[in-house]
């Protein structure tokens, strides 16, 4: 699997604060170079208490910060013109929640971030906490202010009666999206994908080899670049708003509602919608003997959408030698047509046709790759 290089050529500053959530750092250290960046590490003496600062310069290749001495290192990273990018402040206390709220600044974290907000530097934070700290009003309160001062929040797991760091992939995430040209913020994404499953009985499914891979790539994509993300599938993918069904006839009212109410600016049907379902049998059908499944063909839910919402559009045609049909896709109303062929379903990568009126354009490598291309191409 390639890893996407979304952040290569940006400095990020990880500040690290007194939680215990500080020992899943090096974790996220080591998820934020692969993807290109150069972190630089900050830790208040409380986070020095948990996790060495030797193991954070070992995970970043550069010494970790303890205190702000006479290089000034807060205005050489975070001050006007600094080389850091981005400041991510990963765990973050209440304590320091507060502090940066009110403006106080009396650790290497809080400096930092004074510095960095006065520059009007971008910069994340993932609380962790326990939970009746987090539910604590002046803790809601606080947050809510530091999403006044721009701040983006990435909510913490509560779980066993903790507020835990997000997940790494999540702050990933976030950090992606704050370093992107954000091309598609403010408006709204509504993506279709994975595989829909019919019942042939009370215990079997007709269903495809699809795994939903394009469709949480595209949905990934569209987070990172500032988009409001709906996901109708039976999946789970991180940082949007996931809409789960398992028929077709699910996906197409979970579709339409989400339309009806709350509209969409973009439409992506990367789904494998079912084209058929099976005539269903009541109870089990007995093994052993043959047996005739007889299936009925299924409205096509791209048409319903195009004729009552009139998104941009974006389908997905699956055969061989489909451009030609692709292209009367286009008379339809639909923006792109992606064309591929049965063996990239379920697999990592492949081999993709990016069909517009401009031209066709071949895209060939990891879906991730592709998503990035056909986001790309639709802009």
């Amino acid at each position: 699997m390639t890893i996407p290089q979304t952040l290569k050529g940006k400095t990020i500053v990880l500040a690290v604060t007194g939680s215990i959530a500080a020992v899943e750092t090096v974790k996220l250290v080591h998820a934020l170079r692969r993807r290109g960046a150069t972190v630089q590490a900050v830790l208040s003496e409380a986070a020095a208490g948990i996790i060495s600062p030797d193991a954070l310069t070992y995970a970043t290749g550069r010494p970790a910060l303890t205190r702000c001495g006479g290089l000034v290192e807060h205005v050489v990273y975070c001050g006007e013109g600094g080389e850091a990018d981005l400041l991510l402040i990963a765990p973050c206390t209440a304590n320091t929640i507060g502090k940066i709220a009110c403006g106080i600044d009396d650790t290497p974290v809080t400096t930092f971030a004074t510095t960095a907000l006065g520059r009007g530097l971008p910069v994340v934070l993932a609380p962790a906490m326990h939970e009746s700290m987090y539910r604590h009003p002046a803790v809601t309160a606080n947050l809510e202010r530091l999403r006044t001062f721009g701040i983006d929040l990435v909510g913490p797991k509560v779980e066993e009666g903790k507020a835990k760091i997000a997940d790494t992939e999540d702050i990933v995430l976030h950090a992606e999206r704050a370093l992107s040209n954000r091309s598609l913020a403010g408006r709204k994404v509504l993506i279709t994908s994975g595989a829909c499953a019919e019942p042939v009985d009370d215990v079997r499914i007709l269903t495809t080899r699809s795994t939903g891979r394009m469709g949480r790539e595209l949905a990934l994509q569209a987070f990172r670049l500032g988009a409001e993300v709906t996901v109708v599938h039976s999946g789970e993918v991180p940082c949007v708003r996931n809409v789960r069904i398992t028929s077709a006839a699910d996906m197409r009212d979970a579709v339409m509602r989400i339309l009806s109410e709350e509209g969409a600016d973009i439409y992506i049907s990367a789904a494998a919608i079912s084209d058929f379902a099976p005539v269903r049998r009541e109870g089990k059908i007995p093994s052993g003997t043959p047996e005739t499944i007889r299936l009925k063909p299924l409205p096509k839910l791209l048409d319903e959408v195009l004729k009552t919402a009139q998104p941009v559009t974006v389908a997905f045609k699956l055969g061989w030698n489909e451009e030609a049909k692709a292209r009367s896709m286009l008379e339809r109303g639909v923006r792109m047509v992606v064309v591929n062929t049965p063996p990239v379903m379920g697999a990592t990568e492949g081999s993709f046709l990016l069909v517009t009126e401009e031209g066709s354009v071949p895209v060939v490598g990891d879906k991730s790759e592709v998503a990035e291309a056909i986001w790309t191409r639709l802009l």
